[in-house]
């Protein structure tokens, strides 16, 4: 194999069966691999109730008997109910984030990571040794072993390690996507291998042929996993954070590519609606997580310093405000699980407390004293409200103690509502409620405001009800979207021996391999070569051995003797080549072909003031045979080589037309010449 293979900590029972990819390891028995072990069996069951309900359709349509549609029906209403039991029991397994969180979270909310998407094995070995002996005339059990690290490698895919290994071994793949493409999958000719992915909100299959799914599955597997490093790092230290908060950045931005490259992706969890609110999701924790860092070595009990968390705070707010609003749209919303919208508007409201809970403490714990700079308060309680109160001021707010406490205790009365709503949201969705770490924090900010309420509470005020302004958000670390460079990693071909790919690819159609004889004279091969690997023959001499033997000027040289050459260089390929001795030396050529000999370009002109198209060919027919709809009109390659430039470009040589009138010509006529430009309104004359 071609990868590091590990032990994987079973007794080694002979063979390769002890040991795994780098980056891979199926037989981790992890709570998230028995998650994905679930994701997996569930996809299969919906799928099989899937089935079932489109043969009780089908046949519901068919059948005109009541008994029978009664029964049909009876059995339709079973396979639904078995179907959206199913569903809820996946949105259960998108909603069971505790299993990819740190061990060591203790004090952080919980984030959301996303699943990979399950897919299908897929054998690669009998349609890619028929395409070799097919297409590249080759023996495709030689190749035995490449297509082994192929399928190895795809499988490995199946199961990643949580860590930047897993990340290398999707992104080592999706860069060998391009090469397997190019080297077996025909415009021309299907291959016969179907992909097959679930989706991995709604676990309906989604199957292809082409590698489009196959890349994009790839791509949204990498944001996955990307995501779920971010959840399991340590957000108790600043590198823990830093690496969340990288992860989930690498994650937004191979989403947004995944978005702009795969446009008309079927499966709907990779289509434009929802990778843009997965998009918003991951820049969403990933400002969380640059808030948290923020917060992380302590708050200062300052003015200034509680003003730029509150802002703070009321971005990661509003970043999750618009990560459910998008949630809430049709039809994401009818997709997109019950716990993740749930999540995002509890975020948005406790961010929001937070907020207000920062801006009281600064205006009750901090009043202006005369060692304070006025102006510079002032300048930063205005960035803070996008409107003040009616008939004040900024300046108003800090120099009048009893405006001042009325305004603070504006804004911790807005935070206890805004934790008790977060509160209220956080009961009615029973996934939820699982979270018992998400409810300590709830509830524990909840009563830290109701403190500094009951701090500032006087019995013999009358009730105040003076509603604080909105505070303007603002961050000084602004979570972007970020594509990593792992999406593209240099890798070796796996089927470098078929040859360069600029030449041996599925595209590209040449004849059969020929084996020629070369002779030198005089020292003399007859011929130059030129170009990169594998080499071309050109200034190839007519009159040459060579050339009576077979070899065409364009010819690519794939083996001298018994050296296989198609990868060296022109001095490579003439040092074989210098030693020759008068017996000479077998090699083998092959000769490009037109790609699509079918369908030859096509330009208009005009005749008689009436438009035509014809082919770039020339073409000869007689007069009398002109309205035959039967006849098949013979291409003349000599005239096409002598009048326009071939487009085959085979022919080695060019040769004009001969005076033998005896029968060698399709019509057994004689080839009349090139028109004059005066005769091209004559229908006899040749196009």
């Amino acid at each position: 194999m071609t990868d590091t293979l590990l032990p994987n900590g079973l007794k080694d029972g002979g063979g390769d069966r002890s040991y795994f990819r780098k980056g891979c390891n199926p037989c981790a028995q992890t709570g998230r691999s028995k998650l994905q072990n679930k994701r997996a069996s569930l996809n299969h069951d919906i799928i099989k109730e899937m089935r079932m309900r489109a043969g009780a359709e089908n046949l519901l349509k068919a059948t005109s008997n009541n008994k029978v549609k009664e029964m049909v029906l009876l059995e339709l209403s079973y396979v639904n109910a078995n179907l959206q039991l199913l569903m809820g029991q996946l949105e259960g397994l998108n909603s069971s984030v505790e299993v990819y969180q740190s061990t060591q979270e203790t004090a952080n909310i919980p984030l959301i990571a996303l699943g990979l998407k399950e897919t299908k094995e897929v054998d690669f070995s009998t349609p890619f040794k028929d395409f070799i002996l097919e297409h590249y005339s080759d023996d495709g059990n030689s190749f035995e072993e490449e297509i082994a690290d192929l399928m190895d490698l795809r499988q490995a895919c199946r199961t990643p390690s949580r860590n930047a290994a897993g990340v290398d071994l999707f992104a080592k793949y999706y860069s060998h996507l391009p090469l397997m493409e190019s080297r077996f999958f025909s415009p021309n000719r299907p291959t016969g291998i179907f992909f097959t992915w679930y989706d991995s909100f709604t676990g309906v299959p989604v199957c292809q042929q082409n590698l489009s799914l196959e890349k994009a599955s790839i791509l949204f597997n990498m944001a996955a996993l990307y995501s779920q490093i971010g959840t399991r790092s340590d957000r108790q230290t600043i590198v823990g954070l830093e690496e969340a908060i990288s992860s989930f950045q690498k994650a937004a931005g191979i989403l947004n590519h995944l978005k702009e490259t795969f446009t008309h992706t079927p499966s709907y969890d990779m289509s434009p609606a929802m990778l843009s609110m997965l998009i918003r999701m991951m820049l969403a924790q990933a400002q969380e997580c640059l808030f948290e860092k923020t917060a992380l070595p302590g708050i200062r009990n300052q003015f200034y310093s509680l003003m730029k968390m509150a802002q703070e705070a009321a971005k990661v707010s509003e970043t999750y405000d618009q990560v459910h609003q998008s949630m809430i749209q049709t039809p994401i919303k009818d997709n997109v699980p019950l716990f993740w919208s749930t999540m995002s508007q509890v975020k948005t409201n406790h961010y929001r407390s937070m907020a207000h809970y920062f801006v009281a403490s600064a205006l009750l714990d901090h009043q202006l004293g005369p060692s304070d700079d006025e102006d510079q308060q002032e300048k930063t309680l205005s960035q803070v409200y996008d409107r003040l109160p009616e008939g004040r001021s900024p300046l108003d707010i800090l120099k009048n103690k009893e405006e001042r406490e009325r305004i603070g205790k504006a804004h911790i009365r807005r935070a206890i509502l805004g934790h008790e709503e977060a509160l209220r949201i956080y009961s009615l969705c029973h996934h939820l409620t699982k979270l018992e770490i998400l409810e300590d924090i709830l509830r524990a900010s909840h009563q830290r405001s109701l403190n500094k309420f009951s701090e500032n509470e006087n019995e013999e005020e009358f009730t105040d009800y003076t509603e604080a302004p909105d505070i303007i958000s603002k961050t000084e670390h602004k979570a972007e979207m970020e594509v990593p460079a792992t999406t593209k990693v240099k890798v070796t071909d796996f089927f470098q021996r078929l040859g360069p790919l600029s030449v041996f690819s599925a595209k590209q159609r040449w004849t059969a391999p020929r084996t020629l004889r070369l002779r030198p004279e005089d020292r003399d091969l007859g011929f130059t070569l030129k170009g990169e690997s594998p080499v071309q023959v050109v200034s190839l001499d007519p009159l040459c051995p060579a050339a009576a033997d077979g070899l065409k000027e364009g010819d690519y040289i794939i083996a001298v003797g018994e050296t296989d050459c198609k990868w060296f260089s022109v001095s490579e390929v003439m040092r074989l080549l210098k030693d020759v001795d008068e017996e000479g030396i077998d090699i083998q050529v092959v000769s490009m072909m037109d790609s699509n000999p079918a369908m030859p370009t096509k330009s208009a002109t005009f005749c008689g003031n009436l438009p035509k198209t014809y082919s770039m060919i020339c073409l000869a027919y007689d007069d009398d045979d002109k309205n035959s709809k039967t006849r098949k009109v013979t291409k003349k390659s000599s005239f096409l080589s002598w009048g326009l430039k071939n487009r085959l470009k085979s022919a080695s040589t060019l040769s004009l037309p001969t005076a033998d009138n005896s029968g060698t010509l399709p019509w057994n006529k004689p080839c009349p010449t090139f028109p004059s430009s005066s005769s091209y309104n004559n229908d006899s004359v040749l196009y």
